[in-house]
């Protein structure tokens, strides 16, 4: 059986924006590659974040897995023993209301540097942190609390006193700093249904997508700047079947920088080109819209080019729990 490559343009749906005609940046971006390589254009069911779409796509279920702690395994993070793991991203505290950052790049280096200076408050749970994208960090500890009913970015949140000495680490980098990593997605290990690919290796920035990978048994390789996963999925190709994850594409619509989403698009073709020219089995998907109108997630139907010629289309939709069976009879 020939080798798959299965590519996710993180959030690349989107509103129709006003800047642009009406058009969505993707409609917009120049990408000769996807389109002359993709013959065959099916939808399917987006989800709200990407790990519910991933672990359905690749094992048919939903994750009973706590966002965090799926992280935690993409960043080798010890999850031992009932441990709780803390997805932690750039907000800030204001009355009652958390309001998420995608500002992180300015107070990266503040962030890590004072978290870092302080995690020494949490030393009685056994902490162990690792920092990604734009001050964004796993943390997974010890944890004796109840943990609150946090929500989840990219909207406004309800803020909820966190508990121990987490809570006074928290409010006090804010105090220093005026912005912090709250938490979020937290939780312990769950059930993992199996996958239905036995092996691949998953090439991606992004703690989530690894994380999915990681909890399936994958080999994960994290590779934080855009142009050098291709070559590092290049040569994975040749051994086996790949998951090649660009997660800038929904960084940029949190921003609601449309130019960047575009730019990001039509940069990933050309490389795409550069190294795939030749790849047999191709698709390309996508995860949920982000919106470079408001910054948000959108629940929508969600477009799948690829080269593979199956008989999934039913009624102009694919069930999601099924493209990967499809795919890998043909």
């Amino acid at each position: 059986m020939k080798n798959t490559l299965f590519v996710l343009l993180d959030g690349m749906e989107d509103d129709p924006n006003p800047a642009l005609n009406g058009r969505k940046p993707y409609e917009v971006a120049e990408m000769p590659f996807l389109h002359s390589k993709t013959d065959i254009r099916l939808t399917t069911t987006g989800r709200g974040y990407t790990q519910l779409f991933l672990n359905e796509f690749f094992t048919g279920h939903p994750p009973e897995t706590a966002r965090a702690a799926l992280e935690a395994q993409g960043l080798h993070l010890n999850m031992k023993d009932g441990r709780t793991a803390f997805r932690l991203s750039p907000a800030r505290i204001e009355g009652d209301t958390v309001v998420w950052s995608y500002e992180g790049e300015k107070y990266e280096k503040q962030l890590v540097d004072h978290i870092t200076e302080r995690l020494d408050e949490l030393h009685e749970f056994s902490p162990e942190i690792k920092f990604f994208t734009n001050g964004r960090a796993v943390l997974t500890m010890d944890y004796p609390y109840e943990i609150p009913d946090f929500q989840s970015p990219p909207v406004n949140s309800e803020y909820f006193e966190i508990p121990g000495p987490l809570g006074d680490l928290v409010l006090g980098i804010q105090d220093e700093i005026g912005i912090t990593d709250y938490p979020w997605g937290c939780g312990k290990l769950g059930k993992q249904y199996p996958p239905y690919i036995e092996h691949m290796k998953a090439v991606s920035s992004s703690p989530t997508a690894l994380g999915v990978a990681a909890s399936l048994g994958y080999e994960i390789q994290i590779i934080k700047e855009t142009e050098p996963r291709l070559p590092a999925a290049k040569e994975a190709l040749e051994k086996g079947n790949v998951f090649l994850h660009f997660d800038e594409v929904d960084e940029y619509s949190h921003e609601k920088d449309y130019q960047k989403k575009i730019d990001v698009l039509e940069k990933i073709d050309g490389l795409m080109d550069k190294y795939f020219s030749d790849a047999e089995r191709i698709v390309f998907f996508v995860d949920h819209g982000t919106s470079c109108v408001s910054g948000e997630h959108i629940l929508m139907n969600v477009p799948l080019w690829t080269n593979i010629k199956t008989p999934l289309t039913t009624d102009g939709i694919s069930v999601l729990k099924d493209l990967i069976p499809t795919f890998m009879r043909y």
